[in-house]
């Protein structure tokens, strides 16, 4: 697939390019139609309509499904996308597990593959992302050329060829990291935070759709949160807008590059405070294990991590003022045991408490994220290539 000159507007070519856009934009946002509903609905005459779809089908861009007949006279063929026109990657890197999923361009996810991150270093973890992009490509019946766009989802704020501001991937702040990461997979790579692109995923398909301002929220071996504002991320100046590891909480950190905040509320805090309520507890899933079981030490623990995730609430709401707060990660996910203690702090701390919900997608969250982004510009990128360029 190689990139052309789209054509000017205002020549025939420009028109004919237009006509095509107005038809494939109609099938993309209501569903396969017949040519005269395609006509009745984009104002193109029928042989308009006609002319698009032998250009848009020989372009590979749609494709006929069958045929209908709601009254008398001939049937119709009613066409829709062809969503195998491209292919999207995304990638979800974890401190734990590191996430790859192949969509075609209707967004039905063809594979997925899903493994554990036990990697040291930056260059280890560049090899293991690729290796993972592989089999995940080739589990789909793929090969790279077919992804159109890749969207990797990563801890910190992506500026320029490097990460910031993340701590928990070893070595993954080496300036010129991403030119690695572009080098292993290739072009069309987008880099964004994952806490954005779990955002996206909740109000693309999850707990936030369709709200006009919603945070989401992500507590997990880090803590992260995405904003988004009719359906737009807000990355503020520098895009570390919801780097909220970074909230003060009133105690040092012997790491400032980790932040206050997480120091007091990711994986690790919630362990702690478990062992200083006396539960010999290894890992935070087992704390709140234990809490849904009915233990009283381990509800203390969980109390107060609700507790500080409740100042978070009331910080983050206080400035932005969300419709509604979804909570999602490893440990955000277990808001049937903290929404209740965390409305009750909230209570008592200020009068602005918003509606605090479980997020929908679970660890699908980035992923679905990274699909939604990456559609929106595959989407443009097949079109120009494929379509509208046949004369």
């Amino acid at each position: 697939m190689t990139d052309r000159k789209p054509p000017e507007v205002g020549t025939p070519a420009g028109m004919r390019a237009l006509n095509q856009r107005a038809v494939l934009d109609r099938l993309r946002v209501l569903g396969a139609a017949t040519r005269p509903q395609i006509a009745k609905d984009t104002g193109l005459s029928k042989p308009t309509v006609g002319q698009a779809l032998v250009d848009l089908e020989r372009d590979g861009l749609v494709r006929p499904i069958g045929r209908t007949s709601a009254g008398p006279g001939r049937s119709a063929v009613v066409y829709e996308p062809d969503p195998s026109a491209g292919y999207v990657l995304g990638i979800d890197i974890g401190r734990q597990r590191i996430r790859a999923a192949v969509a075609d361009l209707a967004g039905a996810v063809v594979a997925r593959v899903d493994e554990r991150n036990r990697c040291r270093s930056a260059g280890a973890l560049v090899r293991l992302v690729s290796e993972l992009v592989g089999r995940t490509v080739s589990d789909a019946g793929l090969t790279l050329a077919d992804v159109v766009v890749k969207v990797v989802g990563t801890p910190g704020v992506p500026r320029g060829r490097t990460v910031h501001h993340a701590p928990n991937l070893p070595g993954w702040e080496r300036t010129g990291l991403l030119g690695d990461l572009e080098a292993a997979l290739g072009t069309g790579l987008v880099v964004e935070n994952d806490a954005n692109l779990a955002a996206i995923g909740e109000y693309a398909s999850g707990a936030a759709r369709d709200a006009r301002v919603a945070v989401c929220i992500t507590v997990g071996t880090g803590v992260g949160m995405g904003i988004v504002v009719n359906g737009e991320l807000f990355r503020g100046a520098n895009g570390a807008a919801g780097e909220i590891s970074y909230l003060p909480f009133g105690q040092s950190t012997e790491d400032v590059q980790r932040g206050q905040f997480e120091d007091a509320a990711a994986a690790e805090s919630v362990v702690s405070l478990a062992q200083l309520h006396g539960v010999p507890a290894r890992s935070a899933r087992e704390v709140f294990d234990l809490a849904r079981e009915g233990d009283s030490r381990a509800l203390a623990a969980v109390g107060e991590e609700a507790a500080r995730l409740a100042f978070l609430v009331a910080a983050v709401t206080a400035v932005v003022d969300p419709e509604l707060v979804v909570l999602g990660g490893g440990i955000g996910g277990n808001v049937d045991l903290m929404r209740e203690p965390m409305e009750a702090v909230l209570r008592r701390t200020t009068p602005l408490v918003p509606r605090i919900v479980p997020g929908e997608l679970g660890d699908g969250a980035v992923l679905t994220g990274a699909i939604a982004v990456g559609l929106e510009s595959a989407r443009e990128l097949v079109f120009h290539r494929r379509g509208a360029v046949t004369l």
